[in-house]
């Protein structure tokens, strides 16, 4: 166990640039002082104590906004970073050297019992607000997006993004997993997919029409009314904000 927190000690200065100094990560990290909370009350879980590990559980849940059922297996270098809202189940698993971001769930679906709660390998990212539920498993260096959902097995060395979560990187080289902020716009590429055949399609209609000279109201199409405006397809690929129409 005092292993365990050395490494959660140390990695919070590899990983975090805002800490500065060891009386910070103690009395100011509340990711830190969860797991001090944590492993305490998972080796009393572990020898069979009734009531006083969750109790634990629960002081540590005043005190940080991060709950950690006693039951779940935390590896060692863990960084919770700022935690608050922080959701890890019972018979959760977090592998080594992980890290994960406020708001996370790691859950389960339903009331069954036995293994109901996710897996996560080594030096796995799980993005604020991303929630990975049911008995899963999450391979090494995988990164989640922020707001993910994911509901089944990702292999290693794969990026997830969306809901329900979907693999959109594949590599077998190891990331930064501090670099979780670049991540392909898996519903953008495409939306740019789609926009590009219809304006193939819309070529190859107006060059038919060119060529059997279908000319009249009848048959005649607005193409403007036909197209995506221009600017509304910028906006969509730069994030901005999409209003209503008249």
């Amino acid at each position: 166990m005092l292993s365990s927190l050395i490494a959660d000690f140390r990695i919070i200065f590899e990983r975090d640039p805002a800490a500065r100094n060891w009386l910070e990560v103690i009395f100011c990290y509340p990711g830190f002082q969860v797991l001090l909370f944590h492993r305490f009350a998972h080796w009393l879980y572990q020898v069979g104590i009734p009531f006083i590990p969750r109790l634990i559980s629960h002081i540590a849940r005043f005190f940080t906004g991060i709950e950690i059922h006693p039951g779940a297996q935390i590896g060692k270098g863990v960084f919770i970073d700022h935690g608050m809202g922080v959701v890890i189940g019972e018979t959760a698993i977090v592998g080594d050297y992980s890290l994960i971001y406020q708001g996370v769930t790691l859950g389960g679906t339903g009331k069954e019992s036995g293994k109901r709660h996710p897996t996560l390998g080594e030096n796995v990212v799980v993005g604020a607000g991303a929630k990975v539920l049911g008995n899963i498993h999450i391979g090494n260096n995988v990164r989640i997006g922020a707001g993910s959902v994911v509901l089944r097995d990702v292999p290693s060395d794969c990026t997830v993004v969306g809901i329900p979560g979907r693999i959109v990187y594949r590599s077998g080289v190891r990331v930064n997993p501090l670099e979780h902020g670049n991540l392909p716009d898996s519903e953008a590429a495409a939306i740019r997919v789609l926009v590009d055949r219809i304006e193939l399609l819309e070529q190859q209609m107006a060059e038919l029409r060119q060529e059997k000279h279908l000319v009249g109201a009848s048959i005649a199409t607005n193409n403007e009314s036909c197209r995506l405006r221009d600017q509304e397809i910028r906006d969509f690929f730069e994030g901005t904000e999409i209003g209503l129409t008249n």
